[in-house]
């Protein structure tokens, strides 16, 4: 629906047309009204003019194009005429009341066009005839259908004229869409099949049978670029309607469907119907498939699963997202020249992120800004940010980000666990290497994904590991909300999950499921639909884990609440004990940070307190509000407040044996 270059020669050309048309349909007025001596002489020479201006076009003029695409016959075309006319000349409203004798009736009407008019038929004006059904005419209140004002839609008169632009009753509905980006190769190909599609059906352009083209996948801005790209390749002007726009009114339904089918007319068009966005409300589903039932256009459908008509012929593409090699090549294509900094490093990003070539473009666009203002020099690093940063995903709804500000000098634990964390950070890291390089992922493509389950009591450090696993790898960890992701309707967990990988698989973040035990916890006997259901939803967890490209990490208190199916498909067990005397007294000694001041603490007495890491935290914050309120650095005094203000909520005696010596 993009404007058409009209070039000045035609444009001028088109005008006297336009006026030469104009002028035969007013004489035939005149000489209906008035009886001329000389007006064979003057109507020979008005046809002289047509055919003279006609002779002169250089393409076609854009009456002659309305007449031949909306199959417009001589009176037909008299009539458009005749209400443009009306808009182009002050006086012929009085030449219309002078030829229907009446001063009442200033305007077109239906009635004075079939006396006046040559080769007039009562059907011009019957609904499914040309200009009433394409609204090339509008039809205003009178009391006989005859009598009715004519008057030409704004949009055709502005195109008689040579003016071509989107009808304005359907911007903020339907928009343009020139979104052609570089493609995959596997894109590529897609584009080729559907171009091939379209290219030879065998009905003619709007034809009823023309079939639709559904781009279904999780990826819209590589949908929308193949459907431009398709357009691009075929000379057509591509348009986009978000479903949520259909109306549900059938009459404005049928309004919208008309004014678009007449734009793909007049410029060529084809429509993308966005369902991505689209909610399982079924009452909307059926308003969205009527609507594309009934276009006849050029159409595309993208949404995420497929989506079966009855009425219309539709054919389904997949659209998935790039592979390993695509996706180095398009890395390789974008850096240009700044491929040989990064040493390699290419490889490691597509191990990492899942990207779209829009998402690639995106990321280099960002990184290239920084490089140029930051401080950080390394480009593989601002490359992996911005990647980091391009993918993050949607997930505000059912999970929390958190922000890794957490290093390994902050968590302590005996020296297995530190291993068995730093054999994560391992896996992660080099993965592209063992399933890519060596060849693993091609032997078995089961069971690629790595988790982990984190048992332990409250406190003991299960959350803090996976915040230094963030930030050790440089990626993002994101917290699930059970309450939000768990739900009392069949189905809708499962649903859920999926959004939650589906969105994180792109940047392979770092999922976490904290408390997981309240959703994975043993597979309950089936005694009831329930009781399946819940068996269906652990068995989808399971399976999504095990494909899942990034880390998945479970958090338990209760590791014995897992059903044991579950744990065998977990690739690192990681239990973290309660802390020692020597491990709280190494907490201790870490937990203030440098620039807090503090005085004569002592963190040998501080161990005796037989609380987790988490609590001594709190002990720890608590007792510096403490003390900066008091405006003194913080002292063991401080610590024993609050000491006992957390042994209160932790409903615990606070022994003398703990405190021996403090004071």
């Amino acid at each position: 629906m993009n404007g058409t270059t009209i070039s000045p020669n035609w444009f001028d050309a088109n005008q006297c047309y336009l006026s030469a048309a104009s002028a035969l349909v007013r004489y035939e007025i005149e000489k209906y009204t008035v009886e001329s001596e000389n007006g064979a002489e003057q109507e020979k020479a008005l046809l002289e003019a047509l055919q003279e201006a006609a002779a002169a076009m250089p393409e076609p003029a854009a009456l002659d194009k309305i007449c031949k695409i909306f199959g417009l016959s001589n009176f037909e075309s008299n009539i458009l005429l005749m209400c443009a006319c009306m808009e182009f000349s002050g006086d012929f409203g009085g030449l219309c009341a002078a030829a229907q004798g009446d001063t009442q009736r200033a305007y077109p009407t239906f009635s004075l066009a079939y006396s006046v008019l040559p080769d007039a038929h009562w059907d011009a004006i019957a609904p499914h005839a040309p200009l009433r059904r394409w609204r090339l005419i509008e039809m205003g209140e009178g009391r006989a259908l005859t009598l009715c004002p004519l008057r030409i839609d704004e949009r055709i008169l502005h195109y008689l004229v040579g003016t071509d632009y989107v009808d304005e009753r359907l911007v903020g509905i339907i928009e343009p869409l020139s979104e052609v980006g570089n493609l995959a190769s596997s894109h590529i190909k897609l584009v080729e099949q559907v171009s091939l599609l379209w290219t030879h059906t065998k009905e003619a352009f709007g034809a009823p049978t023309l079939p639709a083209v559904q781009l279904c996948g999780l990826e819209p801005t590589t949908k929308r670029s193949i459907a431009a790209n398709v357009c691009k390749e075929l000379g057509i002007n591509l348009s986009i309607i978000p479903a949520q726009l259909i109306p549900s009114t059938p009459s404005e339904m049928e309004v919208l469907i008309r004014l678009w089918e007449r734009e793909t007319i007049l410029s060529r068009g084809a429509l993308l119907v966005d369902c991505d966005m689209n909610t399982a409300d079924s009452t909307r589903e059926i308003t969205i498939r009527r609507f594309i039932e009934r276009v006849n256009s050029f159409l595309f459908v993208t949404s995420r699963e497929r989506m079966h008509l009855a009425q219309r012929p539709i054919v389904s593409y997949d659209v998935h997202k790039p592979t390993t090699e695509e996706q180095t090549a398009l890395w390789q294509g974008t850096l240009a020249d700044k491929a040989p900094q990064l040493n390699g490093q290419v490889s490691r990003l597509v191990a990492q992120f899942n990207l779209s070539p829009s998402t690639i473009r995106a990321a280099y666009t960002e990184a290239a800004g920084k490089l140029i203002v930051g401080q950080e020099k390394d480009l593989g690093n601002i490359l992996w940010d911005a990647c980091r940063m391009q993918a993050r995903p949607r997930l505000d709804e059912l999970a929390q980000r958190i922000t890794p500000t957490m290093s390994w000098q902050d968590l302590v634990l005996p020296t297995a666990q530190q291993q068995m964390l730093h054999e994560i950070a391992a896996h992660v890291r080099q993965r592209a290497t063992v399933y890519q390089s060596w060849g693993f992922a091609a032997k078995n493509a089961r069971g690629l994904g790595i988790s982990a389950l984190f048992a332990g009591t409250s406190g003991t450090g299960k959350t803090l590991a996976a915040e230094v696993l963030a930030a050790e790898l440089r990626l993002d960890v994101y917290r699930i909300d059970l309450s939000s992701v768990v739900s009392k309707y069949i189905g809708e967990t499962e649903k859920n999950l999926r959004q939650v990988f589906d969105a994180a698989e792109e940047g392979g973040v770092i999922l976490l499921f904290d408390e997981a035990d309240a959703l994975f916890g043993k597979r309950s006997d089936v005694k009831d639909s329930h009781d399946r259901h819940a068996n269906i939803e652990v068995s989808y967890l399971l399976q999504r884990m095990e494909c899942y490209p990034g880390l998945a990490i479970l958090t338990t208190n209760l590791k014995s609440s897992l059903d044991t199916a579950f744990l065998r498909r977990i690739r690192f067990v990681v239990q973290f004990p309660f802390p020692d005397t020597a491990q709280r007294a190494e907490i201790w000694r870490r937990i203030f940070p440098q620039s807090a001041p503090t005085v004569d603490l002592n963190t040998t007495k501080l161990a005796q307190l037989s609380v987790s890491g988490g609590n001594i935290r709190n002990i720890a914050l608590n007792a510096a509000f403490l003390a900066a309120d008091a405006e003194e650095p913080v002292q063991m005094k401080h610590i024993l407040r609050a000491a006992r203000t957390e042994y209160t909520k932790l409903e615990k005696p606070l022994t003398d044996s703990e405190i021996d010596g403090w004071m």
